[in-house]
């Protein structure tokens, strides 16, 4: 949403670095929340950059270092990672924590009405959210001071609007100028005519119609976008994995032993590994199998979540591989889990900062594919007093969000999406 993108981030980001217009009568130095200057602005930038390597290319264009190129053409959807993707994780303990869980608030808010889909109690907290956050930053921010009434600009307002629309004219992902934009930039490229532009692009858009309306009215000229890459299987249900040489499988076979399957520690049982799988949101999952073995840093997309015994979870695949069991095929995953959040942390960011360790071989479990739900992102940082490795979830703006509600008791118990 452009609303969430630019003028929310044409505001707020200023404010946090102190060049925000101050009035004559105002001082700056009483501003306790332009925290991102000199170093901690630069150090804040590079955790922006830092965290491309671990977006996935399914998350479109990674946001770049802000410390440099905020004022470099920095597109809408940058700021939409930016700020309400990586920002409650990377801002935690840079911005004193009023102003934090304030900020939260707006992020949770936002994060909720970016879904093509929202739940009538997911649509009532939104607002709830979004309401807070309106009074907390008048009182924090505008504090009732003439000097800072320009502090309140429209978005600011149009926040308190975005729930009661959404009931008369559905999420507003689905009315974005995004679409508009796209076919703008197509047709522009189309120009070749440099003498008349307006009337090269007029024909090229009566040309475009056409070929629309040809492609209704015969199906059959329109080729199918839905062809499945060389050596994949189909699934069903959309899934589809691509098929790789095999590999060794020791994790597997004690996996396997545990859960009572009849294979000795000896033996090596028949898999081929396959390396990513693609679900039926368009994304692609990867592997750590083929990841870790690449030369030059991908994207990394190996980390999902996953809908297990009625609970979201999440974990990074290790590979894919089929399997037969009464004499029926099935095609499995082996998934390396991540720890429960930080549940005080979770709580006090009001859903939006998930931090949680990885817990390697310690926490493996093989489920079936179809538990894959979205591929997500997981990127390490640190939290203040705490040497160990955290990650932090991060999920493409579009999709449905987790919501999290109390304590997830964590079942490793099986069921019918363990082996």
């Amino acid at each position: 949403m452009h609303l969430a993108a630019i003028n929310i981030a044409d505001e707020l980001i200023p404010i946090w670095c102190g060049s925000f217009q101050c009035e004559p009568t105002n001082d700056k130095e009483t501003w306790d929340w332009a925290i991102l200057k000199g170093r901690v602005w630069q150090d804040h930038g590079k955790a922006v950059a830092d965290a491309t390597p671990y977006l996935p290319r399914s998350f479109d264009r990674p946001p770049r270092n802000p410390a440099q190129k905020i004022n470099s053409g920095y597109k809408a959807w940058e700021f939409l990672l930016y700020l309400f993707g990586l920002g409650p994780a990377i801002l935690y303990g840079v911005l004193p924590n009023i102003y934090w869980t304030n900020f939260c608030k707006l992020v949770h808010g936002i994060q909720i009405m970016q879904q093509h889909k929202i739940l009538a109690a997911d649509l009532c907290e939104a607002h709830e959210m979004l309401m807070q956050f309106e009074k907390e930053f008048k009182l924090l921010y505008y504090q009732c001071c003439v000097d800072c009434l320009h502090f309140m600009q429209p978005w600011a307002h149009s926040l308190g609007h975005l729930t009661p629309e959404t009931i008369t004219k559905g999420p507003p992902i689905c009315s974005l100028q995004w679409t508009m934009e796209w076919t703008i930039g197509n047709l522009g490229c189309e120009i070749h005519s440099h003498s008349q532009p307006y009337a090269n692009l007029s024909e090229r858009g009566v040309q475009r119609c056409q070929v629309n309306a040809l492609k209704v009215m015969i199906p059959t000229l329109n080729p199918p976008t839905d062809t499945l890459p060389h050596c994949s299987v189909d699934l069903g249900c959309g899934y589809t994995p691509h098929c790789l040489l095999a590999c060794e499988a020791t994790a597997l076979i004690s996996y396997l032993t545990a859960h009572g399957v009849d294979i000795t520690a000896d033996q090596c049982p028949c898999i081929i590994q396959w390396a990513r799988l693609q679900i039926p949101n368009g994304q692609v999952a990867q592997s750590s199998w083929k990841e870790n073995a690449m030369t030059r840093m991908p994207r990394m997309a190996q980390s999902v979540k996953l809908h297990i015994n009625d609970q979201i979870q999440f974990g990074k695949v290790q590979f894919y591989f089929q399997m037969t069991f009464n004499e029926t095929i099935k095609t499995l995953t082996l998934i390396s889990l991540y720890s429960m959040p930080d549940y005080e942390l979770l709580q006090e960011s009001y859903n939006t900062l998930y931090s949680c360790t990885h817990q390697g071989n310690e926490a493996l479990m093989v489920v079936k594919v179809f538990a894959i739900q979205a591929v997500i992102t997981m990127v390490p940082h640190k939290l203040p007093n705490n040497p160990e490795l955290c990650f932090f979830l991060v999920e493409k703006p579009g999709l449905d969000v987790a919501q999290f509600a109390g304590h997830i008791d964590e079942d490793k118990d099986g069921g019918d999406d363990e082996v």
